[in-house]
Protein backbone atom coordinates (compact mmCIF):
# COMPACT_ATOMS: atom_id res chain seq x y z
CA UNK A 1 0.00 0.00 0.00
CA UNK A 2 1.37 3.87 -1.16
CA UNK A 3 0.62 6.00 1.90
CA UNK A 4 1.78 9.47 1.35
CA UNK A 5 0.13 11.20 3.98
CA UNK A 6 -0.47 10.93 7.52
CA UNK A 7 -1.30 12.53 11.37
CA UNK A 8 1.20 11.90 13.97
CA UNK A 9 1.84 12.65 17.37
CA UNK A 10 5.44 13.31 18.75
CA UNK A 11 6.41 13.72 22.30
CA UNK A 12 9.99 14.12 23.81
CA UNK A 13 11.16 12.90 27.39
CA UNK A 14 10.86 15.29 30.20
CA UNK A 15 14.03 15.85 32.39
CA UNK A 16 14.09 13.95 35.36
CA UNK A 17 13.42 15.75 38.74
CA UNK A 18 16.44 17.43 40.67
CA UNK A 19 16.41 15.77 44.33
CA UNK A 20 16.70 17.22 47.88
CA UNK A 21 19.12 15.52 50.22
CA UNK A 22 21.78 17.05 52.94
CA UNK A 23 24.79 15.10 53.90
CA UNK A 24 24.39 12.51 56.58
CA UNK A 25 28.20 11.55 57.50
CA UNK A 26 28.58 10.46 60.96
CA UNK A 27 30.34 13.41 63.38
CA UNK A 28 29.00 16.24 60.67
CA UNK A 29 26.28 17.74 62.42
CA UNK A 30 25.22 20.63 59.93
CA UNK A 31 26.05 18.25 56.46
CA UNK A 32 25.28 20.86 52.91
CA UNK A 33 22.75 19.80 50.23
CA UNK A 34 24.24 16.89 48.23
CA UNK A 35 20.92 16.71 46.05
CA UNK A 36 21.93 15.76 42.51
CA UNK A 37 20.80 16.60 39.13
CA UNK A 38 17.59 14.78 36.93
CA UNK A 39 18.78 13.49 33.26
CA UNK A 40 17.95 15.31 30.64
CA UNK A 41 15.05 13.34 28.54
CA UNK A 42 15.64 12.43 25.18
CA UNK A 43 14.42 14.07 22.01
CA UNK A 44 12.29 12.69 18.74
CA UNK A 45 14.48 12.78 16.08
CA UNK A 46 13.56 12.35 12.22
CA UNK A 47 16.49 10.30 9.97
CA UNK A 48 15.83 9.87 6.21
CA UNK A 49 16.33 6.53 5.06
CA UNK A 50 16.50 5.66 1.25
CA UNK A 51 14.98 2.05 1.86
CA UNK A 52 11.71 3.32 3.19
CA UNK A 53 9.52 4.65 0.28
CA UNK A 54 5.89 5.31 2.16
CA UNK A 55 4.57 6.48 5.30
CA UNK A 56 2.60 3.09 5.60
CA UNK A 57 4.21 2.69 9.25
CA UNK A 58 2.76 5.72 10.41
CA UNK A 59 -0.79 4.23 9.19
CA UNK A 60 -0.50 1.95 12.49
CA UNK A 61 1.16 4.05 15.05
CA UNK A 62 0.13 8.03 15.67
CA UNK A 63 2.13 8.72 18.72
CA UNK A 64 5.84 8.49 19.32
CA UNK A 65 7.08 9.82 22.60
CA UNK A 66 10.96 9.57 23.84
CA UNK A 67 12.21 7.90 27.51
CA UNK A 68 12.07 10.20 30.42
CA UNK A 69 15.64 11.43 32.11
CA UNK A 70 15.96 9.65 35.50
CA UNK A 71 15.57 11.74 38.65
CA UNK A 72 18.59 13.07 40.59
CA UNK A 73 19.82 10.98 43.67
CA UNK A 74 21.40 11.84 46.99
CA UNK A 75 25.63 12.59 46.99
CA UNK A 76 25.33 14.49 43.79
CA UNK A 77 24.97 12.21 41.85
CA UNK A 78 22.75 12.67 38.77
CA UNK A 79 19.92 11.20 36.60
CA UNK A 80 19.93 8.86 33.97
CA UNK A 81 19.69 10.74 30.56
CA UNK A 82 16.11 9.33 28.72
CA UNK A 83 17.33 7.46 25.39
CA UNK A 84 16.33 9.52 21.93
CA UNK A 85 13.47 8.14 19.73
CA UNK A 86 15.02 7.79 16.61
CA UNK A 87 12.21 7.78 13.71
CA UNK A 88 13.19 6.75 10.04
CA UNK A 89 11.13 8.44 6.65
CA UNK A 90 11.44 8.22 3.22
CA UNK A 91 13.46 10.88 1.13
CA UNK A 92 10.93 13.53 0.23
CA UNK A 93 9.06 13.84 3.37
CA UNK A 94 8.06 17.30 4.37
CA UNK A 95 7.36 17.48 7.97
CA UNK A 96 4.69 20.82 8.63
CA UNK A 97 3.22 21.41 12.19
CA UNK A 98 -0.47 20.40 12.12
CA UNK A 99 -1.87 23.08 14.62
CA UNK A 100 -0.19 25.80 12.74
CA UNK A 101 0.24 24.70 8.96
CA UNK A 102 4.33 25.80 9.33
CA UNK A 103 6.53 23.96 7.54
CA UNK A 104 9.47 22.52 9.96
CA UNK A 105 11.57 20.87 7.61
CA UNK A 106 11.99 19.32 4.03
CA UNK A 107 14.06 15.97 4.42
CA UNK A 108 15.44 14.53 1.14
CA UNK A 109 18.96 13.88 1.68
CA UNK A 110 19.51 10.29 2.64
CA UNK A 111 21.09 9.84 5.97
CA UNK A 112 19.78 13.24 7.14
CA UNK A 113 19.04 13.74 10.62
CA UNK A 114 16.67 16.68 12.57
CA UNK A 115 15.54 16.89 15.91
CA UNK A 116 11.76 17.63 15.64
CA UNK A 117 10.83 17.47 19.37
CA UNK A 118 13.77 18.35 21.98
CA UNK A 119 14.00 16.52 25.32
CA UNK A 120 13.31 18.78 28.24
CA UNK A 121 16.83 19.57 30.41
CA UNK A 122 17.09 17.58 34.13
CA UNK A 123 15.66 19.73 36.86
CA UNK A 124 18.65 20.83 39.11
CA UNK A 125 18.88 18.74 42.99
CA UNK A 126 19.40 21.47 45.86
CA UNK A 127 23.04 21.57 45.79
CA UNK A 128 22.68 24.33 43.24
CA UNK A 129 20.79 26.20 45.40
CA UNK A 130 23.60 26.51 48.28
CA UNK A 131 24.85 30.14 48.74
CA UNK A 132 26.39 32.24 51.82
CA UNK A 133 22.49 33.31 52.82
CA UNK A 134 20.95 30.15 52.11
CA UNK A 135 22.92 27.33 52.92
CA UNK A 136 20.14 24.75 53.18
CA UNK A 137 18.26 25.12 50.44
CA UNK A 138 14.95 22.57 51.17
CA UNK A 139 13.77 23.08 47.39
CA UNK A 140 14.93 21.39 44.09
CA UNK A 141 13.61 21.75 40.09
CA UNK A 142 11.37 19.00 38.40
CA UNK A 143 12.46 18.65 35.35
CA UNK A 144 11.78 20.74 32.57
CA UNK A 145 8.56 18.66 30.00
CA UNK A 146 9.60 18.00 26.67
CA UNK A 147 8.68 19.14 23.60
CA UNK A 148 5.00 17.73 22.09
CA UNK A 149 4.16 18.51 18.39
CA UNK A 150 0.83 17.06 16.38
CA UNK A 151 2.76 16.93 12.56
CA UNK A 152 1.48 16.11 9.51
CA UNK A 153 3.99 14.23 6.61
CA UNK A 154 3.75 14.43 3.35
CA UNK A 155 5.36 12.25 0.97
CA UNK A 156 6.92 13.89 -2.54
CA UNK A 157 8.48 11.67 -4.88
CA UNK A 158 11.95 12.43 -5.44
CA UNK A 159 12.43 11.99 -9.29
CA UNK A 160 13.97 13.81 -11.95
CA UNK A 161 10.95 13.77 -14.88
CA UNK A 162 7.38 13.61 -13.94
CA UNK A 163 4.99 12.42 -16.57
CA UNK A 164 2.21 14.44 -17.18
CA UNK A 165 -1.00 13.84 -19.03
CA UNK A 166 -4.89 13.10 -18.29
CA UNK A 167 -5.68 9.66 -18.05
CA UNK A 168 -4.87 6.90 -20.53
CA UNK A 169 -2.66 8.78 -22.93
CA UNK A 170 0.17 6.20 -22.03
CA UNK A 171 2.32 7.14 -19.32
CA UNK A 172 2.01 3.84 -17.06
CA UNK A 173 2.93 2.35 -20.97
CA UNK A 174 6.13 4.36 -21.39
CA UNK A 175 7.11 4.36 -18.05
CA UNK A 176 6.87 0.56 -18.24
CA UNK A 177 9.11 0.42 -21.41
CA UNK A 178 11.85 2.51 -20.41
CA UNK A 179 12.41 1.29 -17.15
CA UNK A 180 12.41 -2.17 -14.76
CA UNK A 181 8.87 -0.55 -13.38
CA UNK A 182 5.92 -3.05 -14.24
CA UNK A 183 3.14 -1.02 -13.42
CA UNK A 184 -0.94 -2.10 -13.81
CA UNK A 185 -1.69 -1.17 -17.13
CA UNK A 186 -5.41 -0.94 -18.41
CA UNK A 187 -8.09 0.86 -20.69
CA UNK A 188 -10.13 2.82 -18.19
CA UNK A 189 -10.04 5.92 -16.52
CA UNK A 190 -7.69 6.16 -13.31
CA UNK A 191 -5.75 3.01 -13.71
CA UNK A 192 -3.02 3.92 -12.17
CA UNK A 193 -3.86 4.87 -8.06
CA UNK A 194 -0.67 5.93 -6.76
CA UNK A 195 2.90 6.88 -8.69
CA UNK A 196 4.98 4.94 -10.12
CA UNK A 197 9.22 5.22 -10.01
CA UNK A 198 11.65 4.13 -12.14
CA UNK A 199 14.85 4.16 -13.28
CA UNK A 200 15.88 5.03 -16.71
CA UNK A 201 19.44 3.36 -17.91
CA UNK A 202 20.51 5.55 -20.88
CA UNK A 203 24.19 4.32 -20.70
CA UNK A 204 26.64 3.62 -18.28
CA UNK A 205 26.58 6.10 -15.76
CA UNK A 206 23.74 7.73 -17.03
CA UNK A 207 20.53 7.55 -15.56
CA UNK A 208 17.40 9.18 -14.12
CA UNK A 209 14.36 8.78 -12.30
CA UNK A 210 11.01 8.99 -13.87
CA UNK A 211 7.75 9.16 -12.34
CA UNK A 212 4.43 7.62 -13.67
CA UNK A 213 2.31 10.54 -11.80
CA UNK A 214 -1.43 9.25 -11.73
CA UNK A 215 -3.89 11.20 -14.18
CA UNK A 216 -4.17 15.14 -13.18
CA UNK A 217 -8.13 15.92 -14.71
CA UNK A 218 -9.24 19.50 -14.59
CA UNK A 219 -10.27 21.06 -11.45
CA UNK A 220 -7.08 18.94 -9.96
CA UNK A 221 -5.71 21.98 -8.28
CA UNK A 222 -9.12 22.20 -6.46
CA UNK A 223 -8.84 18.79 -5.18
CA UNK A 224 -10.79 16.96 -7.88
CA UNK A 225 -9.75 13.60 -8.69
CA UNK A 226 -7.26 13.72 -5.93
CA UNK A 227 -5.93 16.17 -7.46
CA UNK A 228 -4.14 17.73 -4.73
CA UNK A 229 -2.30 14.30 -3.77
CA UNK A 230 -0.72 13.62 -7.33
CA UNK A 231 0.33 17.60 -7.90
CA UNK A 232 1.98 17.10 -5.08
CA UNK A 233 4.07 14.70 -6.62
CA UNK A 234 4.78 16.67 -9.55
CA UNK A 235 6.38 19.80 -7.55
CA UNK A 236 9.78 17.49 -7.17
CA UNK A 237 10.56 17.00 -10.53
CA UNK A 238 13.34 18.84 -12.32
CA UNK A 239 11.53 18.25 -16.00
CA UNK A 240 7.99 17.19 -17.54
CA UNK A 241 7.40 14.40 -20.38
CA UNK A 242 3.81 16.16 -21.06
CA UNK A 243 2.09 13.24 -22.76
CA UNK A 244 -0.67 13.85 -25.56
CA UNK A 245 -2.64 11.08 -27.61
CA UNK A 246 -3.05 11.74 -30.81
CA UNK A 247 -4.24 8.22 -31.72
CA UNK A 248 -7.90 10.53 -31.68
CA UNK A 249 -9.87 7.18 -30.49
CA UNK A 250 -10.22 8.78 -26.90
CA UNK A 251 -12.32 11.62 -28.41
CA UNK A 252 -10.36 14.03 -26.67
CA UNK A 253 -8.52 17.30 -28.24
CA UNK A 254 -4.91 16.96 -27.70
CA UNK A 255 -4.24 20.82 -27.86
CA UNK A 256 -7.15 21.67 -25.47
CA UNK A 257 -5.92 18.67 -23.07
CA UNK A 258 -2.42 20.66 -23.31
CA UNK A 259 -3.39 23.43 -22.20
CA UNK A 260 -5.90 22.62 -19.57
CA UNK A 261 -3.37 20.68 -17.28
CA UNK A 262 -0.68 23.43 -17.63
CA UNK A 263 -3.03 25.76 -16.18
CA UNK A 264 -3.79 23.55 -13.16
CA UNK A 265 -0.36 23.17 -12.41
CA UNK A 266 -0.18 27.14 -12.64
CA UNK A 267 -3.40 26.93 -10.36
CA UNK A 268 -1.59 24.82 -8.08
CA UNK A 269 1.82 26.12 -8.22
CA UNK A 270 3.32 28.66 -10.48
CA UNK A 271 6.66 27.25 -9.94
CA UNK A 272 5.10 23.98 -11.78
CA UNK A 273 4.32 25.70 -14.86
CA UNK A 274 7.66 27.41 -15.46
CA UNK A 275 8.98 23.80 -15.58
CA UNK A 276 10.89 22.92 -18.66
CA UNK A 277 8.71 20.20 -20.93
CA UNK A 278 8.79 18.33 -23.10
CA UNK A 279 6.12 17.41 -25.51
CA UNK A 280 5.47 13.50 -26.56
CA UNK A 281 2.46 13.02 -29.39
CA UNK A 282 2.06 9.31 -28.15
CA UNK A 283 0.31 6.57 -30.30
CA UNK A 284 1.57 7.99 -32.93
CA UNK A 285 1.39 4.26 -34.38
CA UNK A 286 -2.78 4.04 -33.95
CA UNK A 287 -3.20 7.52 -35.60
CA UNK A 288 -5.54 8.06 -38.87
CA UNK A 289 -5.55 11.90 -38.90
CA UNK A 290 -1.84 13.06 -40.21
CA UNK A 291 -2.46 16.36 -41.35
CA UNK A 292 -4.23 16.98 -37.54
CA UNK A 293 -0.67 15.71 -35.93
CA UNK A 294 0.90 17.89 -38.23
CA UNK A 295 -0.88 21.36 -37.30
CA UNK A 296 -0.67 19.95 -33.33
CA UNK A 297 3.30 20.05 -33.91
CA UNK A 298 3.86 23.13 -35.95
CA UNK A 299 1.31 24.99 -32.86
CA UNK A 300 3.70 23.23 -30.16
CA UNK A 301 6.58 24.13 -31.75
CA UNK A 302 5.41 28.09 -32.36
CA UNK A 303 4.88 28.07 -28.54
CA UNK A 304 8.64 27.58 -27.85
CA UNK A 305 8.21 23.46 -27.22
CA UNK A 306 10.73 20.46 -28.16
CA UNK A 307 7.86 18.06 -29.81
CA UNK A 308 8.51 14.29 -30.19
CA UNK A 309 6.53 11.62 -32.13
CA UNK A 310 6.41 8.31 -30.28
CA UNK A 311 4.80 5.35 -29.25
CA UNK A 312 5.17 4.02 -26.13
CA UNK A 313 3.90 0.20 -26.95
CA UNK A 314 5.73 -0.01 -30.30
CA UNK A 315 8.84 2.19 -28.70
CA UNK A 316 9.32 4.31 -31.96
CA UNK A 317 10.48 7.49 -30.86
CA UNK A 318 11.04 6.82 -27.39
CA UNK A 319 14.68 6.84 -27.96
CA UNK A 320 15.36 9.82 -28.91
CA UNK A 321 13.08 11.58 -26.34
CA UNK A 322 14.79 9.63 -23.24
CA UNK A 323 18.27 10.95 -24.86
CA UNK A 324 17.05 14.18 -24.97
CA UNK A 325 16.09 14.08 -21.03
CA UNK A 326 19.15 13.08 -20.28
CA UNK A 327 20.92 15.71 -22.13
CA UNK A 328 18.60 18.62 -20.13
CA UNK A 329 18.96 17.31 -16.95
CA UNK A 330 22.79 17.18 -17.21
CA UNK A 331 22.33 21.08 -18.23
CA UNK A 332 19.78 21.48 -15.05
CA UNK A 333 22.09 19.52 -12.33
CA UNK A 334 25.15 22.07 -13.91
CA UNK A 335 23.18 24.80 -13.19
CA UNK A 336 22.20 23.76 -9.87
CA UNK A 337 25.39 22.51 -8.75
CA UNK A 338 26.83 26.26 -9.67
CA UNK A 339 24.04 27.87 -7.73
CA UNK A 340 25.63 25.70 -4.70
CA UNK A 341 29.12 26.43 -5.60
CA UNK A 342 28.24 30.01 -5.17
CA UNK A 343 26.14 30.00 -2.05
CA UNK A 344 29.30 28.14 -0.19
CA UNK A 345 30.98 31.59 -0.66
CA UNK A 346 28.12 33.39 0.91
CA UNK A 347 28.03 35.49 4.25
CA UNK A 348 25.44 34.23 6.41
CA UNK A 349 24.49 36.66 8.96
CA UNK A 350 23.71 35.48 12.47
CA UNK A 351 20.41 36.38 13.87
CA UNK A 352 20.23 38.87 16.63
CA UNK A 353 19.46 36.38 19.79
CA UNK A 354 16.95 37.81 21.82
CA UNK A 355 16.96 38.71 25.49
CA UNK A 356 15.94 35.08 27.25
CA UNK A 357 13.95 36.79 29.90
CA UNK A 358 11.79 38.91 27.80
CA UNK A 359 8.14 38.13 29.15
CA UNK A 360 4.61 39.73 27.97
CA UNK A 361 2.25 40.25 30.15
CA UNK A 362 -1.87 41.11 28.99
CA UNK A 363 -5.77 40.58 30.44
CA UNK A 364 -7.09 37.81 28.60
CA UNK A 365 -10.72 39.12 30.58
CA UNK A 366 -12.00 40.57 33.86
CA UNK A 367 -10.45 38.17 35.64
CA UNK A 368 -7.80 36.53 34.38
CA UNK A 369 -4.50 36.83 33.12
CA UNK A 370 -1.63 35.74 30.96
CA UNK A 371 2.28 35.74 31.34
CA UNK A 372 4.20 34.74 28.11
CA UNK A 373 8.01 34.32 27.75
CA UNK A 374 10.26 31.44 27.40
CA UNK A 375 12.15 32.04 30.57
CA UNK A 376 9.20 32.33 32.92
CA UNK A 377 7.08 29.57 31.50
CA UNK A 378 10.62 26.76 32.07
CA UNK A 379 10.97 28.36 35.72
CA UNK A 380 6.99 27.54 36.29
CA UNK A 381 6.86 24.43 34.91
CA UNK A 382 10.18 23.26 36.74
CA UNK A 383 8.60 24.66 40.18
CA UNK A 384 7.43 22.17 42.46
CA UNK A 385 4.16 23.94 43.20
CA UNK A 386 3.74 21.29 46.55
CA UNK A 387 7.06 22.94 47.99
CA UNK A 388 6.73 26.53 50.04
CA UNK A 389 10.55 27.01 49.41
CA UNK A 390 10.45 26.09 45.43
CA UNK A 391 6.91 28.54 45.57
CA UNK A 392 9.17 31.32 47.33
CA UNK A 393 12.01 30.80 44.61
CA UNK A 394 9.47 31.84 41.44
CA UNK A 395 7.58 34.62 43.57
CA UNK A 396 10.78 36.48 44.10
CA UNK A 397 12.07 35.93 40.57
CA UNK A 398 8.29 37.10 39.15
CA UNK A 399 8.98 40.24 41.52
CA UNK A 400 12.82 40.74 40.17
CA UNK A 401 12.09 40.96 36.69
CA UNK A 402 8.62 42.99 37.24
CA UNK A 403 6.24 40.71 36.57
CA UNK A 404 4.10 41.32 39.83
CA UNK A 405 4.14 44.97 39.50
CA UNK A 406 2.90 44.64 35.98
CA UNK A 407 -0.01 42.36 37.03
CA UNK A 408 -1.48 44.60 39.67
CA UNK A 409 -0.95 47.49 36.81
CA UNK A 410 -3.43 45.72 34.99
CA UNK A 411 -5.65 45.38 37.95
CA UNK A 412 -5.09 42.11 38.92
CA UNK A 413 -6.65 41.41 42.56
CA UNK A 414 -7.16 38.41 45.02
CA UNK A 415 -8.50 35.56 44.04
CA UNK A 416 -8.00 36.13 40.11
CA UNK A 417 -6.36 33.37 37.61
CA UNK A 418 -3.06 33.96 36.24
CA UNK A 419 -1.79 31.62 33.63
CA UNK A 420 2.10 30.79 32.82
CA UNK A 421 2.27 28.48 30.20
CA UNK A 422 0.48 24.99 30.71
CA UNK A 423 0.15 26.47 34.60
CA UNK A 424 -2.71 28.20 36.39
CA UNK A 425 -2.61 29.51 39.65
CA UNK A 426 -4.49 31.92 42.20
CA UNK A 427 -3.41 35.85 42.26
CA UNK A 428 -2.44 36.23 46.04
CA UNK A 429 -1.81 39.67 47.38
CA UNK A 430 2.15 39.79 48.25
CA UNK A 431 2.36 40.81 51.36
CA UNK A 432 -0.53 38.48 52.24
CA UNK A 433 1.23 35.91 50.79
CA UNK A 434 4.06 36.12 52.81
CA UNK A 435 2.62 36.51 56.37
CA UNK A 436 0.39 33.12 55.52
CA UNK A 437 3.72 31.24 54.29
CA UNK A 438 5.71 32.82 57.62
CA UNK A 439 2.98 31.84 59.90
CA UNK A 440 2.57 28.29 58.35
CA UNK A 441 6.11 27.80 58.59
CA UNK A 442 6.23 28.79 62.09
CA UNK A 443 3.52 26.54 63.36
CA UNK A 444 5.29 23.29 61.62
CA UNK A 445 8.43 24.28 63.36
CA UNK A 446 6.73 24.34 66.58
CA UNK A 447 5.17 20.98 65.89
CA UNK A 448 9.14 19.85 65.80
CA UNK A 449 9.58 21.26 68.63
CA UNK A 450 11.84 23.67 67.69
CA UNK A 451 12.61 27.34 68.39
CA UNK A 452 10.67 29.93 66.61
Amino acid sequence: MFVDEVEIEVEAGGGGNGMVTFRKEKFVPRGGPNGGDGGHGGSVIFEVDHNITTLLDFRYRHKYKADRGGDGASKDMFGKNGGDLLIKVPPGTVVTDALTGHQIADLSISGNRIVIAHGGVGGRGNAHFANSVHQAPKFAEHGEPGEHKKLKLELKLLADVGLLGFPNVGKSTLIAAVSAARPKIANYPFTTLVPNLGVVYVEQERSFVMADIPGIIEGASEGIGLGHQFLRHVSRSRLLIHLLDVSGMSGREPLNDFEVLNRELELYDERLAKLPQLIALNKIDAAADMEMIDALESELISRGHRVFRISAVTHAGVKPLIYECMTRLEALRAEEDAIEAKREHVHIVAPVVEDGRKWHAQAVDENTYEVVGRFIEKMVSMTDMGNEYALRRLQRTMDNIGITEKLVALGAKEGDTVRIGAVEFEYEDEEKWIEENESRRKQSKAKRGEQV
